[in-house]
């Protein structure tokens, strides 16, 4: 009884098969852009031999993505879901087409890459913003962390498994075989999902964009409970910026080299795999608020660990802890998101919050390289630690609101 409580209940797919569809859905597709994320980077610097114009492509998704978000938003609030995850993924499949046609080309084209990069950001984050909105129809709000804990299990399963099977493909047949069956898994997924109902949201078609948008954002910043959590979100966002410090913190302070690196980098995806494994008893909390609030200055306090450890041997299990906690966090971040949100307005919240981990992840990540210019790499790692868990427990301390709210508005069940 005390296992099966701790380990997330798969209960879902055996009853619910719109979610069936969903995360098999959604396990080829995060496959197939794991391929990507190896295919592109290894091309480019082939052209090239520039970890800049690598960043530049990087890059290019970036800005494609926080754009679809803003603009996927507006669309999720006025449009049948369905039809909109299914043309978002149509048009990324024909993005992935462009880049095996732009491979098999004598000279391949860097400004193609570049293009077609940020189409297939700007079109991927249209449809995963338009699947965000629908889950609270498919599998109603009472199962929300449920389905969020099994999605995140797939994605960590995914994530680890892809890279790697991309390189021994590129490495034995070539990088515009990897972009046809990055297309491939696109057009599984199309196919998976073509059985899900139709969607249509409570928002009023004829709005104005702008002023759409700016009820979201009016929404957001007048919800105690959802400003609260989407704030220790944003803050937990930050603090993953601490990856890109690990060579030189493995370098200065550990003494190692590439594979001790590898290993900090590994230890963060096995917790967080761990948090969604081990996440069953998150469901029945009565103040998730609260617990979200924990694991957040948990993270934090495993943040400052690190930045005072000297040792690999230390830092390791540290960052394993950090991922369950960044995990755990994020899962409840998203469930509350969700079930305080009226369907109306899913789409642009989810939008918003979507957009502020993409921003805060990029903020980061410039901050911590400022950071460890001014301080040691250590001393960056520990100030942003300490930093951020004093601001964690000065949110959860005056959000009495965040701290006692249910999962879910009792007010929106059975609203989809």
């Amino acid at each position: 009884m005390i296992l099966s409580n701790l380990f997330v209940d798969v209960s879902l797919l055996k009853t619910n098969p719109d979610f069936r569809r969903v995360l098999i859905a959604r396990t080829i597709s995060l496959m197939a852009l794991g391929l990507l994320a190896v295919a592109v980077p290894l091309q480019v610097y082939a052209l090239t031999g520039s970890s800049l114009q690598v960043g530049m492509a990087a890059a290019c998704d970036g800005v494609g993505m926080f754009l679809g978000l803003l603009l996927g938003g507006v669309l999720a609030d006025r449009m049948d879901r369905r039809r909109l995850i299914l043309v978002a993924r149509s048009v990324c499949g024909l993005g992935f087409l462009g880049l095996a046609a732009n491979a098999a080309l004598p000279s391949p084209s860097l400004p193609a890459i570049y293009a077609l990069s940020f189409w297939d950001g700007f079109f991927g984050a249209i449809g995963v913003n338009a699947l965000l909105a629908a889950m609270p129809h498919l599998v109603g709000r009472a199962n929300l962390v449920q389905a969020r804990a099994l999605g995140m299990l797939s994605m960590r399963v995914a994530t680890i498994l892809s890279p790697a099977l991309g390189g021994l493909l590129i490495a034995g047949l070539g990088v515009g075989w990897v972009y046809l069956l990055t297309a491939l898994g696109t057009g599984l997924t199309v196919l998976t999902l073509l059985g899900l109902p139709r969607m249509i949201p409570q928002g009023e078609a004829g709005e104005n964009p702008l002023r759409a948008m700016a009820q979201a954002f009016t929404f957001l910043f007048g919800h105690k409970v959802i400003l609260s959590v989407v704030a220790l979100g944003c803050l937990t966002t930050v603090a993953t910026s601490i990856r890109i410090l690990f060579p030189a913190l493995v370098e200065e302070v550990f003494g190692g080299g590439a594979f001790e690196t590898g290993l900090m980098y590994s230890a963060v995806p096995i917790g967080a795999t761990l948090g969604a494994a081990l996440s069953g008893w998150a469901a029945r909390l009565e103040r998730p608020g609260l617990a979200m609030g924990g694991a957040c200055m948990g993270a934090f306090a495993c943040v400052a660990a690190i930045g005072a450890a000297g040792s690999l041997y230390v830092a390791l299990p540290v960052l394993v802890l950090f991922g369950y906690a960044t995990s755990i966090a994020s899962l409840l971040e998203y469930s509350m998101v969700q079930g305080h949100t009226p369907d109306r307005l899913l789409g642009r919240v989810n939008s918003l919050w979507t957009a502020q981990d993409v921003f805060g992840d990029s903020a980061g990540t410039i901050g911590m390289g400022l950071l460890a210019m001014l301080l040691s790499p250590a001393a960056g790692i520990l100030a942003l630690g300490l930093g951020a868990l004093a601001l964690a427990a000065a949110v959860t301390a005056t959000a009495t609101t965040m701290r006692g709210a249910p999962m879910s508005d009792p007010a929106l069940e059975g609203t989809g």
